[in-house]
């Protein structure tokens, strides 16, 4: 499981992340909503390693992601990450952007990273778009490319940015649906969304945040639904209506 015990995080003077407590089971499904700015993508960073901590802890499967000495390479095996901007390598074909971290990053020799990418590139609905370039993939179609590559490492979490922030609205639902799968497979997942009615649908809980703070925490159905904050509800009646 991931725990994440008082953590702060600062860019110079401006404190983003406020002392926040939070603990994800294996197979839960936790969404993140809450305005632009709040500390949600960063806090997806903190996990990952890629921004450090001022203070606090976040502990993947008992490994403190920030302590001296932890093997980050290692530890993000484990941890598959999705942003907004799919950053594929526009000179290789689908197929040779999922094979590739396997490759190098797991020495795992040519034709089984290959044959591994094809099987997650069926998984996500793209089995017949491998031998494509990204420039030629809807941008659907490439943010589903971007998850069967963070599969093709098979990590136990799969951390998700606002991945359908930055698509047209026809082109959200297959990248849901792609999502929705991973949770039926009992994939670990957090997911930054601004999609309220996703998070419902799918979270098994929602944090909602605000200035670097979990303002409410709970069951995502009885959060969406009935907030027991008031400055959630003043944030949902703005989103939802």
């Amino acid at each position: 499981m991931i725990e994440i015990k008082n953590v702060r995080k600062s860019y110079g003077p401006l404190e983003v992340i406020k002392g926040i407590d939070l603990t994800i089971q294996k197979g839960e499904v936790l969404c993140l909503i809450g305005g632009s700015g709040s500390g949600k993508s960063t806090l997806l960073q903190c996990i990952n390693g890629l921004e450090p901590i001022q203070s606090g802890q976040i502990i993947v499967d008992g490994t403190d992601v920030h302590a001296h000495g932890t093997d980050l390479n290692k530890l993000r095996q484990k941890l598959g990450i999705v942003f907004q901007q799919y950053n594929a390598f526009p000179h290789l074909t689908a197929l040779e952007n999922v094979a590739l971290a396997p490759r190098l990053v797991k020495k795992i020799a040519k034709t089984q990273a290959l044959e591994l990418a094809r099987e997650h590139l069926e998984y996500v609905g793209l089995g017949n778009r491998a031998e494509m370039r990204p420039a030629s993939l809807s941008g659907g179609q490439q943010q589903r490319l971007a998850i069967a590559r963070a599969l093709a490492m098979q990590p136990d979490y799969m951390l998700f940015d606002e991945v359908t922030s930055a698509l047209d609205p026809e082109l959200v639902g297959e990248v849901l649906d792609t999502m929705r799968k991973l949770k039926t497979a009992g994939m670990t997942m957090i997911m930054v969304t601004h999609d309220i009615a996703f998070a419902r649908e799918s979270g098994d809980r929602v944090a909602f945040f605000d200035s670097g703070v979990i303002c409410e925490v709970g069951d995502a159905r009885q959060v969406i639904n009935a907030p027991r904050e008031e400055r959630t509800r003043q944030f949902l009646q703005r989103v939802l209506h």
